[in-house]
Order: structure tokens, then sequence, then C-alpha cells
């Protein structure tokens, strides 16, 4: 059973309420769901949707085809109508979303109890409760939904599992400017902070964010900050000063797609070439990419972990669809403890002497450089004890599904069913050692939410493996992929 139901209307009219009040409920039922969310740049007006998928089986996803239509506004009816099933449901009508929550829970043959204890925990409760009561009792479809036993499951979205990771991994201090995706992540942990003993601070723009967060370092805070690629840009120059002082830093780089501003509140995957290169002159940093809530509280913990235990920048590469989508999330995460490493010293931008002194010795500088170089190699010993990519579906296939970040959701729905394995990479930099056995002499597709396919051009260079452009899977519109239609464009490229 996989039910999909799409909540549209203007911004302020209340769909994400909607959304996660339902989502909510199923979780305590023991469903899995998973719910997306597409908005438009603005503060009130325009058009939002979200789109909720639920099972009794594990869904990372949405697909194209809704079964329940709740049009909020007349809009909704006109963009989506053609994507609702020939016997979907359809709830229209100059209602509030409080009343299309009651009529959804009469449709799903749930209780009006558990709407009732839903809406204790909102604002309004005794004037929700009557308007709910209304669309309950109006409601004359209901459907068949399997009954499921109750489950121990958490509900978060990627920048919440972010958030969680720092927390878990001691998080001193944590700045921002704010910018979409990267902006829920400050919200997170501003609501957290007294209790968890930590501080965060909002400053005027993206270079004093990386500069406060390397100062509080040096005194031997645990800093970190986030942002998306436009900020990222403007924290290069001291980034590169974090590399060559060996300041520890932990960076989360939520992409949008781009240049520019883009397309602001959507999601894309272009920013994988500014993290691995982002800053001037040559050094070290580790780059690592989740693709749902639990590896990225994990690792964020990760990157924690090497930026202090070898005094590098660690940047968390995430992005739109995974920052803001909520997932089901069973187990609890594997959190990498790490110690506090900065040491009381003299910081410079300079290649420096014994002393901490700038120096333009050629003999110093001969020996500063190959200290990070023999780092660079400890690094990547030490990143093979943790988990550099993940295997799923068949594997002995021929067919090997390569992708990275958000795109994994989709690709676990899709091939269910197919004849393929799917090779998910975490580790950006350093490259996983040895993942070209699982690629040599097999007929490769790769899936990005990008238009020049960079994980390919990485895997050509660490491994010398082409993979043909007949078989990349691209999506750039700003939109993710839906199972359904990935499935079909797999399923045209299997041997």
């Amino acid at each position: 059973m996989r039910g999909n139901i799409l909540f549209g209307g203007k911004a302020g009219q209340g769909p994400n309420f909607l959304t996660h009040l339902l989502g909510e409920t199923l979780i305590k039922k023991g469903y899995y769901v998973f719910y997306s969310r597409d908005y438009e740049s603005l503060i009130r007006g325009g058009h939002n949707f979200n789109v909720l998928t639920f099972s009794d089986e594990p869904v990372y996803s949405n697909e194209k085809k809704i079964d329940i239509l709740v049009a909020l506004d007349e809009n909704t009816e006109k963009i989506h109508g053609d994507e609702l099933k020939s016997d979907g449901i359809l709830l229209e009508g100059n209602h509030s979303n409080v009343y299309f929550a009651g009529m959804l829970f009469k449709i799903l043959n749930f209780e009006f109890n558990d709407l009732e204890e839903a809406l204790k925990t909102r604002g309004k409760f005794e004037e929700n409760l009557i308007e709910a009561k209304k669309g309950y009792e109006d409601a004359t479809i209901t459907i068949q939904v399997p009954k499921t036993t109750e489950k121990k499951f958490t509900f978060i979205n990627g920048n919440q599992g972010i958030a969680e990771g720092a927390i878990k991994s001691g998080l001193d201090v944590y700045y921002a400017y704010p910018m979409t995706p990267a902006t829920t992540i400050l919200a997170e942990l501003a609501e957290k902070q007294e209790k968890n003993l930590f501080l965060t601070l909002e400053l005027e723009n993206e270079i004093a964010v990386i500069n406060a967060a390397l100062g509080s370092a040096m005194t031997g805070a645990k800093s970190m900050i986030g942002t998306s690629g436009g900020g990222f840009d403007l924290m290069s120059e001291s980034l590169s000063l974090a590399g060559i002082a060996d300041i520890p830093i932990v960076i989360a780089l939520i992409q949008r797609p781009g240049p520019g501003t883009g397309v602001a509140t959507y999601n894309g995957q272009g920013d994988l070439n500014i993290a691995r290169h982002g800053g001037h002159g040559e050094f070290n940093r580790i780059v690592v990419a989740p693709g749902d809530p639990k590896e990225s509280q994990e690792l964020t913990s990760q990157a924690f972990y090497f930026s202090q235990e070898f005094k590098i920048p660690s940047i968390i590469l995430g992005d739109k669809h995974l920052g803001e989508s909520f997932y089901t999330i069973a187990g609890e995460p594997e959190i990498t403890s790490s110690k506090k490493s900065t040491e009381f010293k003299r910081y410079n931008s300079y290649e420096v002497d014994e002393n901490g002194s700038a120096t333009e010795n050629s003999k110093l500088i001969i020996e500063n450089i190959q200290a990070r170089q023999s780092k660079a190699r400890d690094i990547e010993r030490e990143a093979t004890k943790f988990e550099q990519y993940k295997i799923y579906g068949k594997h002995d296939s021929e067919n090997v599904v390569v992708s990275w970040g958000s795109t994994k959701g989709a690709i676990l729905d899709s091939i269910k069913d197919l004849n393929c394995k799917f090779v998910q990479i975490l580790y950006i930099e350093p490259f996983p050692e040895n993942l070209e056995k699982h690629l040599e002499n097999k007929n490769i597709i790769l899936i990005e939410n990008n238009v020049t396919s960079p994980m390919a051009d990485l895997i050509r260079e660490k491994t010398g493996i082409l993979i043909e452009n007949k078989n990349k899977i691209l999506r750039y519109d700003g939109r993710p992929f839906l199972c359904d239609e990935l499935k079909e464009e797999i399923g045209r490229r299997l041997k």
C-alpha cells in the first residue's frame, strides 16, 4: 500500500500545518511517511504545495500521480488536477486547513480523537476543534488503509538532522547569515541553544560569519557555520585561511540552483565542485554528502571528528530537498565522538616558522607543504575506518546506479523491482577507496540533480572510469526526482 496526498494553496493558507499534522499522526500509528515541500520565494500569495506519501513499508520519495488532492484555493486544482488519479479524491471549497484535516482523518478511517490529540499541541485549540469537527462530519467518502502496528520512529528533515548531529558532537557556537535553504539549521539550533548550552549568532554577512567562527575556533570552541552556494563563495578566502592555519571548522553547505540567485527556494546539486575546490591554494578538507536525516546526523558528527582530529575545514554538502523534506527514521544514528583539539598558539595566514611567525624561507615553505600532504594521507587512511559509500539492491547485478545526496530516496523507491544495485557515495573528499571494484566492466547509470554531472567527472578523475552520456539521468528544473518517473528512466537503461 502506498498513498499520495497533495496539499496546495497560497503562502499563508497553511499547507505546511496540514501536512505535518497528518504526517505526525500517521507516524504515531506506525506508518512510514515522507513529504516534500515546493514553495515560491514569497511570504504571502503565490502557489505552495506539499506532497505526502505514506505506506506500511519504508518510503523515501513521492510519485507523480496523486490519490487525494487537497485544494486550499482554486489555483491548486487548475495546476495539479491532471495529476489526480482517475479514482482519486478531490477536496476543495472555501474552507480552513483544519476543516480539511477533519475530512482527511475521516476519509482515512481514523478516529476523531486522533485529530483532537494532534490539535492539542497547536494554538487556537477550541476554535480549531470546531472547524475540524465540521470537516470530519462532512466527509462522505472513506478508503480502506491497511492497519499497521505502532513503531518507534523519528520524523525529521535533513537540516534538523544536521542540527542534531552538531549538538551531539558538542557544538559550542553556530554562526550564520540567513540564506535559503540553510536558514532552518539556524532556527533549529537557536531554539535549542539554552537547553544544550551552546550559542547561536546571526551576523551581518557571510564574511563576518566565517571569520567570527574561525576566531571562536582559535580559542577552543567547536565552531560551525551554515550557508548556501552564494554565501559559500563569499567565505572562500577565509576557508583558505582555515586550511593554512590549521583551524578546525565545520561548514554546512546546503545547495540550491544557481548561479546568482538562481531559483532560491528550489533544489539542485550544482555545488559539488565548489565544495571540493573552493578557496585558493592547496589545502586539506573533507566533504561528505548525506542522503537522509539519519546520515545527516552521522556525517555531521564525522565532520566534527575530522575537523578536530586534523585541524581542517569539514564541509557537509546537503541540498534543499534533503534539508526541508521530512523522512521516517528508524533506529538511532551512530555518533562519532570528538575531542577539542585547538591549541593556544599564534595563528597566521602566512607560511610560518616554528614560532608561528610569517616566513618566506623556501626550505620552511617546502616543509610546511609536505606536512600538509602528509596530513592528507593520514586523513585518507582515517576515512577508511568509516562507511564511505553504501550498496543497495542486487549486489551481483551488472547494472549499477551511482549517485549521492538527496537522490537516494527516489532511487531506493524506484529500484525495488529492478535488476540493479545502487552505489550511494557518502564521502566526496577524500574519495572512497576501492570504489572502482563496484564499477569496472558494469553498466553504470548516473543520477544527479544538475546538468553537468560533476560526480561523473569526479569518478573518471579518481578511477579512470567513463560514464556514457546516454546513461546519465539528470534533472535540473529545480525539482527532485519522483520515484515512478525515475523507475521508467532507469528501466530504459538496464541491460
